[in-house]
């Protein structure tokens, strides 16, 4: 199955919360089309309320049975990376989860209650990557209806109804 590894950037903000229960929250900020020459957790520019950090480099893998998600990210407007980040109790505060192009692989990072994911605008640099993947490596595939078996009562359920032939409910 051909793939494509790109490394980028992973920009994280702490913002200040009002609330009785925590003094701060994290969010994924940015993502760079390349790693910076620093060191994790450096931090960058911002203000008390609002402090940013380069948390590392991160390996976005283009996988190609996923081309098809890659369109439908493109399709719905801006395209978009997704990052998924964890908060660790402990130092550093933050771990990376992963960073995706596929919305529905994005999905799959929200089931963690704890893990943070947030979809941020895709660099130009990066959907042009994205782009050339999609086309050298995209196949439609025709949708195929699966056929049902028919009913076989020795293996019990239920028995399928006729086509066009209205069940009666129980107690009608």
């Amino acid at each position: 199955m051909p793939q494509q590894h790109i490394q980028v950037g992973i920009v994280v903000e702490r913002h200040t919360v009002d609330s009785p229960w925590v003094d701060h929250a994290w969010a994924p900020l940015a993502v760079l089309p390349e790693p910076p020459p620093l060191a994790p957790w450096t931090e960058l520019p911002g203000t008390p309320e609002r402090r940013s950090f380069y948390l590392g480099s991160a390996t976005l893998t283009l996988y190609s049975v996923d081309t098809a998600h890659f369109r439908e990210n493109f399709q719905a407007g801006a395209a978009k990376l997704w990052v998924a980040i964890r908060p660790t109790g402990i130092e550093p505060a933050l771990e990376l989860v992963g960073v995706t192009a596929d919305p529905f692989e994005s999905e799959v990072y929200s089931e963690n209650p704890g893990d943070i994911v947030e979809a941020l605008p895709m660099p130009l640099a990066i959907a042009e990557q994205v782009l050339a993947f999609f086309e050298a490596h995209h196949v439609e595939r025709e949708f195929v209806k699966r056929q049902r078996s028919e009913h076989d009562p020795r293996k019990g359920g239920p028995q399928r109804p006729e086509p066009g032939v209205r069940r009666r409910e129980v107690g009608s």
